[in-house]
């Protein structure tokens, strides 16, 4: 007889609090001084415990760093892939640009640590940008280059469009500091006024297609 392999024992309620807390902090850390500049004193300090306690979960400051970094992507790519092939061109690209803005507003450590880690090369996370974004972003750039040729949007270069919508509401989160300083702190309607305008822009800048309405179907 074969002995039955063991399973792992499933976390207990206040194992997985704990890996909560640190990644929190450590997402808090990582964001505010990027992976070379954050300390697994000052990550375990930010979760309330001490530096052995945190190595009991995690192996060192790189695993902390991966298991962000694969979270995040989850949470990035989604926005894209709801862009629906069948929906109206302005509505689906409008209601993108809606998803990425609110991300900046829900998300801004997980945009920063996406940008820290950009900025330095993508050395963790290059096998996803390959992996999982660059397909995706290919298979929507191919929707909306289908949607420029028949005419229901203005001639635009598709994956120049996505990247404006990452640079234009990723920006609220990643230079959040230089928003304050212009529009002041106590702006509570930064995001509201930013999404009404960009969907006016992109709507304006899109819209000049032959067919920038809804094809009309003949019986």
């Amino acid at each position: 007889m074969h002995n039955p392999v063991p399973q792992p024992k499933k976390p207990t309620r206040i194992q997985q609090e704990k890996t909560r807390a640190i990644l929190d902090a450590a997402l808090d850390v990582f964001s505010k001084y990027g992976f070379r500049g954050a300390t697994l004193d000052q990550i375990a300090t930010a979760a309330g415990m001490s530096k052995p306690n945190l190595l009991y979960y995690f192996a060192g400051k790189e695993a902390l760093h991966q298991a962000l970094l694969e979270r995040l992507m989850e949470t990035w790519l989604e926005p894209l892939q709801k862009l629906d092939a069948a929906g109206d061109p302005l509505d689906e690209i409008c209601a993108y640009v809606h998803r990425k803005l609110e991300l900046a507003r829900d998300f801004p450590r997980e945009s920063r640590l996406f940008a820290n880690e950009i900025i330095q090369g993508a050395p963790r996370i290059a096998d996803s940008l390959t992996g999982q974004l660059k397909p995706l972003v290919d298979e929507k750039a191919a929707v909306i280059g289908a949607w420029a040729r028949a005419g229901r949007i203005a001639d635009v270069n598709p994956h120049h469009l996505i990247f404006s919508i990452w640079s234009s509401t990723q920006h609220y989160a990643d230079f959040d500091t230089q928003i304050n300083a212009v529009l002041g702190s106590a702006y509570p309607d930064r995001f509201t006024d930013a999404d009404r305008f960009l969907e006016q822009m992109f709507r304006r800048a899109l819209g000049s297609g032959e067919k920038s309405a809804k094809p009309v179907v003949s019986d």
